[in-house]
């Protein structure tokens, strides 16, 4: 049942299917506009008119603005009339005071964002000389029938809107003389300039301990803090990240450390929080894709890359599992692609049909016939007969190239969509010594 708008100041709803057999309200402030409209209507024939014109469907779309809620309304005999009822807008004290009362509380605010009436905020509006909803005499008629009171028409008017209002109490404000959007800016400007005097929202229901305390220990319930989230002053436009993390301090001074402090270490920390943060930072604003969280066997191989000091690596290769032998030839493969190549290093993959056709067809097209070499597979492993070099083929489809040293398989560079690039680049790597 949402309105479609004409700015802040009218919206204009679709009419609303019959309502046969269905209450028009289901809510308290829905009942009490239908009591305004019948302690006011003088003819009670009228108003059972009005209700079967509203069940049938017979009214329009239904216009609401300050002061007046307009509509087509038929009759059986499929004559229209324009009908309108007139309601008596606040004025600019009263706003003031209404504002005023309903920052006066989170939970007033909570309630309308979750298109609530708060009945307190009534009460107190009331006590402050507001009449929030409408009473005899509110609900002023005009109709093109030209009945002098209340008319069927005007009074299904009058039903129809009960159930706008039942669905969103802005609508009754809205008649007051704010729409929504004009009057949450207004309360949140007010709030705002309140928190900077020093002026909390509060929840001063009468005889009730403020919402979310036990024990007097403070705290608020989750729609008032929803409420003060949306009634803060705006957020400041995101940082802007530095080109670099920042350097940390050294740490070398002439006071010894505490036992068992390790300067170095501490540095060696404090620049790998400085780099992590950097990231984190440039993926929040979107400047990098978002990388899947390491694991803790993971990020000990990417620590180690940087580790300054020989026994720092060893802790990490005790840390994670690994030798010292499988950590250097772990961070060998991280040097070469990261995650991805130190999973092709450590984690046996045997491929499906489907992988193991389109892996066949980049094989079959890599080489001309004469210059393709021999290779032989098992698993995700495609060694060259007659050369220490192998092709590893990554679940991305990325082939990385190995070359064996001594007992081991080494990872001899970066990865490559083309099979006949990356075998290149592992038979380089031999004749140069280079994964020695």
């Amino acid at each position: 049942m949402s309105g479609y708008g004409h700015g802040d100041e009218e919206r204009t709803f679709a009419a609303l299917p019959p309502a046969r057999g269905a209450a028009f309200t289901r809510t308290w402030w829905g009942r009490a506009w239908l009591k305004a409209l019948e302690d006011t209507a003088l003819d009670g024939q009228q108003l059972k008119a009005g209700r079967r014109h509203a069940r049938a469907g017979a009214v329009g779309a239904v216009s609401v603005r300050p002061g007046r809620i307009t509509a087509v309304v038929k009759d059986r005999d499929g004559t229209s009339y324009r009908s309108d009822v007139l309601v008596r807008e606040f004025s600019e004290e009263e706003w003031e005071r209404l504002l005023d009362l309903a920052v006066d509380s989170a939970g007033h605010i909570a309630a309308l964002l979750e298109r609530e009436m708060p009945p307190h905020l009534v009460e107190d509006a009331a006590a402050a000389g507001l009449d929030l909803l409408p009473g005899i005499g509110d609900l002023d008629p005009e109709c093109g029938c030209e009945a002098w009171d209340h008319c069927g028409h005007t009074a299904a008017l009058c039903y129809q809107v009960a159930r706008l209002i039942d669905e969103d109490p802005f609508v009754l404000l809205l008649m007051r003389g704010r729409g929504e959007r004009t009057l949450l800016d207004q309360l949140q400007t007010r709030s705002a300039s309140r928190a900077a005097r020093g002026g909390p929202l509060t929840d001063d229901t009468p005889g009730e301990e403020p919402s979310g305390t036990a024990g007097g220990m403070p705290g608020v319930s989750a729609d008032e803090a929803y409420a003060a989230e949306f009634l803060l002053p705006p957020l400041p436009a995101p940082p802007v990240a530095a080109d670099a993390p920042g350097r940390s301090p050294s740490l070398d001074t002439e006071t010894d450390p505490e036992p068992g402090i390790d300067p170095a270490a501490l540095e060696f920390l404090a620049s790998d929080a400085a780099a992590r943060a950097h990231r984190m930072l440039l993926d929040a604003l979107g400047s990098e894709p978002s990388a899947p969280p390491l694991t803790a066997a993971q990020d000990a191989v990417r620590l180690a890359v940087g580790s300054p000091a020989p026994w720092i690596a060893a802790r990490l290769a005790t840390g994670s599992g690994r030798t010292r032998a499988e950590l250097d030839l772990a961070t060998r493969a991280w040097r070469c692609g990261g995650a991805a190549a130190l999973a092709v290093l450590e984690e046996e993959w045997t491929p499906d049909e489907e992988a193991l056709v389109r892996a066949g067809a980049r094989l079959a097209e890599a080489w001309e016939d004469d210059e393709r070499p021999v290779l032989r597979r098992a698993g995700g492993r495609w060694t060259a007969v007659g050369a220490e070099a192998q092709l590893r083929l990554g679940e991305d489809g990325r082939w990385w190239p190995y070359l064996k040293s001594g007992a081991r398989w080494t990872p001899a560079g970066p990865a490559d969509r083309d099979p006949a690039t990356a075998l290149a680049t592992a038979l380089a790597a031999g004749a140069t010594g280079a994964a020695g």
